[in-house]
């Protein structure tokens, strides 16, 4: 089914600044966006198990898709003539599979493709575990190693930038300048998608 609605997505490693930048940018530009929450932290902090058992992550990763699926319907539906910024995306689970990337997708019965044709932009934070910059940043739900991190946004990286409108926001020591960077990058985004309207 084709969309009527103009998504962005906000990924990357864990500790890149994606939900930090996410609550900026809706505060810049208003109520014409709109965010979807990150499903896996909603799952995570409601009491689902996070294990480090092969089979428990395969089930985590598969719920985590559909709840993100669903809260960018729900919120597509509610918010007919916003933007949506999504917290992560349905392509995310595949980095966070324990095993091949390919595997998360047949077990979904989707593909790499079909789910980047769920978004119209994507914005990829790098990082900061690449700069040895530590990536707690108050959130109880990363459990993440810095080597951890740094992993997992290698494999997000080799998802996410196949896709056609890929913009990648390097790590900087800076995050001010990081974020402003995003922000630069999100607003030619936006604008451009308003002139078509």
């Amino acid at each position: 089914m084709p969309r009527k609605d103009f998504r962005v997505v906000l990924t990357g490693g864990p500790g890149g600044g994606k939900t930090t930048a996410a609550d900026l940018y809706r505060r810049e530009l208003g109520e014409r966006v709109v965010i979807v929450p990150e499903a896996a932290t909603l799952l995570y902090s409601g009491g689902f198990p996070r294990s480090l058992r092969q089979d428990v992550k395969k089930v985590t990763q598969k719920a985590i898709y559909q709840v993100q699926v669903c809260l960018e319907d729900a919120q597509a539906a509610e918010y007919e003539d916003r933007i949506l910024l999504c917290d992560r995306g349905t392509v995310d689970g595949a980095a966070y599979w324990p095993g091949e990337s390919n595997d998360f997708f047949e077990s979904l019965s989707t593909s790499l493709q079909a789910e980047l044709t769920r978004y119209d932009v994507v914005l990829f934070f790098e990082t900061a575990a690449v700069g040895g910059i530590s990536i707690e940043g108050g959130n109880p739900m990363r459990i993440e190693t810095l080597e951890k991190a740094i992993e997992i946004n290698q494999r997000l990286l080799s998802l996410w930038s196949q896709h056609k409108n890929f913009v990648f926001i390097a790590h900087d020591k800076s995050f001010l300048k990081k974020v402003d960077s995003g922000l630069f990058a999100m607003q030619r985004v936006v604008d451009a998608y308003l002139k078509t309207r």
